[in-house]
């Protein structure tokens, strides 16, 4: 698996911040990673690689990369330039956000923290 520079940040944060490792479940695509709460085994993030620009929807041919985060359908962060209803997910309860350099990376710790939150108070 090999990580751009963001990517890699973004894995180091969750390791450090809440001792959570990533894990690559699937073999045919190997760069895709689940990060897991502790306290439930419950997925608060999911790093998708390659994703169609298409199905976001953003303009032009092409992939990106993104991470999908836990939300909650209350609050408004989707704007369409940075944030996106969840790819290959519920649209209602996640999000996905591009890996471009579009969204600063404290605002994706933000994001994650708050996706952190809301999972880790469900149980299994």
């Amino acid at each position: 698996m090999t990580e751009n520079g963001l990517e890699a940040e973004i894995t180091n944060y969750i390791y450090t911040e809440y001792a959570v490792k990533a894990e690559h479940p699937w073999e045919k695509t190997a760069g895709n990673a689940v990060f897991r709460c502790q306290g439930n085994g419950k997925w608060f993030a999911v790093l998708i690689k390659d994703v169609k620009k298409r199905s976001l929807p953003i303009d032009g041919d092409g992939t990106v990369d993104v991470l999908n985060l836990k939300r909650d359908p209350r609050m408004s962060v989707v704007d369409h330039v940075g944030v996106f209803p969840a790819y290959h997910m519920n649209k209602e309860h996640w999000i996905s956000v591009l890996l471009d350099g579009s969204v600063p990376m404290e605002q994706i710790q933000s994001l994650i923290a708050f996706s952190y939150e809301l999972v880790s108070r469900k149980r299994k």
